[in-house]
This record gives structure tokens, sequence and C-alpha cells, in this order.
């Protein structure tokens, strides 16, 4: 049987692979937006003399704001690479020295770990490690945004511009505010929350409505089906009168 730091382990390696894809992306925005360059073979063809730059063009850019932005680009993607580590080290130590267990609650490990004065002490340390050098990133990352944004002003092609900074920033955005969350969570709860690896929600409680429907059931008497299918059509009722009062103009007198 695979042991399950192992499989653990692998998970969190398969998933930081995709994300430097990502991360290389949404940082070195200078080299991978789409921009605009000069062709004179295209003026004299077609009339426009404009076509995207390839990725050395893009490197090769003289201009010095180009060269300004493509410098703050190569900071962000090594204040990314920092933060990973440390990242990638807490998830490490969180593998190695504490384990997932389903039937306690996630907040048993407070109570637990003040057993352990060394392993507190060093969770303590690694989130807050954790969380200031995501805040100082959150920083730089978002100054290579505004910088970049004035780049793919000034270079501008076509749509595929801004499709390509949008979606290449989100990308990293979605991964900044979910490392937040977890940042935030283990330092103000105390405790260590995994940044690679998530689980399924399950439905392990009835809905509030049917429970509300057996309970008329058993005092009136009506079949729980009749009683759930009522209290939806009235709340269906309740809010196509709500529209009708909003259509209705006042006539002017």
């Amino acid at each position: 049987m695979i042991d399950e730091d192992i499989v653990q382990r692998i998970k969190v390696a398969g998933i930081f692979l995709l994300q430097v894809y990502k991360v290389t992306t949404g940082t070195m925005l200078s080299l991978f937006i789409p921009q605009s360059c000069q062709d004179d073979s295209l003026t004299n063809t077609t009339g426009s003399g404009s076509r995207i730059c390839s990725l050395q063009e893009n490197y090769e850019n003289a201009d010095g704001y180009h060269q300004t932005v493509m410098y703050w680009n190569a900071f962000s993607f090594i204040t990314f690479f920092t933060y990973y580590m440390i990242e990638l080290r807490r998830e490490e130590w969180a593998i190695k020295f504490l384990d997932i267990d389903n039937d306690k609650p996630d907040n048993s490990l407070k109570e637990i770990i003040v057993k352990e004065p060394k392993l507190d002490k060093k969770m303590d340390r690694l989130n807050l490690w954790y969380y200031r050098t995501l805040l100082f990133n959150c920083g730089v990352y978002g100054i290579n945004l505004g910088l970049s944004a004035k780049l793919v002003k000034d270079g501008y092609h076509s749509s595929s511009t801004l499709s390509c900074f949008a979606s290449f920033s989100l990308l990293v955005l979605m991964k900044l505010y979910n490392s937040l969350e977890v940042a935030r969570q283990s330092v103000k709860n105390d405790k260590m929350m995994s940044a690679y690896m998530s689980e399924f929600v399950s439905f392990n409680v009835l809905d509030k409505d049917y429970v509300e429907a057996k309970q008329k059931e058993l005092e009136s008497g009506v079949s729980v089906e009749e009683v759930f299918v009522d209290v939806n059509d009235n709340a269906e009722e309740e809010e196509e009168e709500e529209e009708e009062e909003e259509l209705v103009v006042p006539e002017k007198p």
C-alpha cells in the first residue's frame, strides 16, 4: 500500500508544476502579451503596417519604458518564486508532522498541538513567514499589473492584447486570493490549512425547507411531497407578484 504522505507530496508537486506556467505568463507580461510591431512589407501590401511581435522582439525591445516593465516583471517573478519556496516548505512540514482526519473538526489541531511546544512554535513561525511574504508579493504584483497596463495601452494590437492580459492576470490573482485566504485563516485561527490540497463538498444534512415540510406533515397529516411542492410554489408566486408590482407604472394625474 502506498504511503499517504507520498500521495500528498505527489499531488502537491503536480499542482505546483501546473501553477509555474500560470505564474510565468502572469508575471512576465511584457513578453507574453501580444503587442504591436511595425512591418513595412505589410504596409505596402495591405495598407496596415501592424503585426503581432514575436517573443524575441518583445525581449529585445529597446524602448526605455518597455525595458523598465520587463525588469519589474522579472522582479515580480522572483518574489513569486521566493513565496512559492516558503509555501512548499510549509506544505512539506505539514505533510511530515501533521495528518488529515475527517472524523475530527478542522479546529481540533489547536487543542492538540499545544501539547507539542516545538511543533506549535514551528507552525506559528511558518504561518507568519508565509503570510508576510505573501503580502509583500501581492504588493509587488499589484505594481506589476499597473506598469503592464500602460504597456498594453501603448502597444495595443487587437482584442487578443486585452484578452491575454486579462486571462493571464486573473489566473495569478485567483492563486493569490486563495493563498491569502489560507494564510489569513491559518494565522488568525492558529491552524495549518493546505494551500494545495482541497476536498469535495459533501451534502451531509437535510435541506431546511424539507425539514419544515416534514414538520407540517406531522402536524397536518398532508404528505411531505405535497407540502414541499406548496412551499416552493408559494415562494415562486411571491416572486412573480413582486415582479408584477415593479412593472406597474403609476398613471400621471
